[in-house]
């Protein structure tokens, strides 16, 4: 008899799109499939299902997964319309609050000095244009930041030998980060807004799941190890006021 895959975070690859899909066990009869609006994907399988039979059927799933990716994807976008994109406006960046202010310039760029987040343009009572250049800064700033915190982590880790995670920063609405078993790090770039060692904590957790795919006792004995206060910090990402 072969041995059921343990629950956890596994993925198939569909034609260009990879689905990263969670597997959770439980006392039923068929197994279901479901699609969230932060776009991750859950299986719920019977007791002693076969992994061949869940993956075969996540595969038959796949172009309806997809779909409904495209769909949650649509309904989040128009949530960058409730910022107006006009001096005043409050950010958070790192941790520290700052606020925006748009003038007109032959420039375009965005800078960003201590309290003071400065978007230079040419539109400057264009409100659309300037979201495009401060979400543009904002995305940049993340995959520097994230690569940098990242590389930060994984010298924690030198003793586990780890393979440097593939990383993809990606809109979640109910998740901080996810990993997969053959390591693709996705962290939600509303991140960047946080403290660094918040940041430190989601991509700590992620990797302990390189060794343990569940919250079992094994993997809280491993957050532990590599970080002591990890507690702390969980407590206060869940109640970080976010912008």
């Amino acid at each position: 008899m072969r041995r059921q895959i343990p629950g956890g975070i596994h993925h198939i690859q569909y034609g260009t799109s990879t689905i990263d899909y969670e597997i959770l066990y439980s006392a039923r009869t068929t197994l279901a499939i479901s699609v969230f609006p932060d776009q991750s994907v859950l299986v719920k399988a019977p007791e002693g299902a076969q992994f061949q039979h869940i993956e075969a059927s996540v595969l038959r799933r796949a172009n309806w997964i997809l779909k409904q990716r495209r769909h949650f994807d649509r309904l989040a976008r128009p949530h960058r319309l409730r910022r107006e994109y006009v001096s005043g406006e409050a950010y958070r960046f790192l941790g520290r609050q700052c606020r925006l202010k748009v003038i007109e310039s032959s420039i375009e760029r965005v800078t960003r000095s201590r309290s003071l987040l400065m978007v230079e343009t040419r539109t400057p009572l264009d409100p659309v244009h300037t979201g495009d250049l401060v979400e543009g800064w904002f995305a940049r700033q993340a995959e520097r930041v994230f690569a940098t915190r990242l590389e930060t982590c994984l010298l924690r880790l030198t003793h586990w030998t780890l393979d440097k995670p593939k990383l993809v920063i990606r809109p979640m609405k109910l998740r901080w980060g996810s990993i997969t078993p053959r390591g693709t790090l996705t962290l939600n770039p509303r991140l960047i807004q946080a403290p660094t060692e918040l940041i430190d904590y989601v991509i700590l957790h992620e990797l302990c799941h390189l060794r343990e795919m569940n919250h079992s006792s094994a993997f809280y004995a491993l957050l532990d190890q590599v970080m002591p206060s990890w507690r702390e910090h969980q407590q206060r990402l869940n109640t970080y006021e976010f912008l």
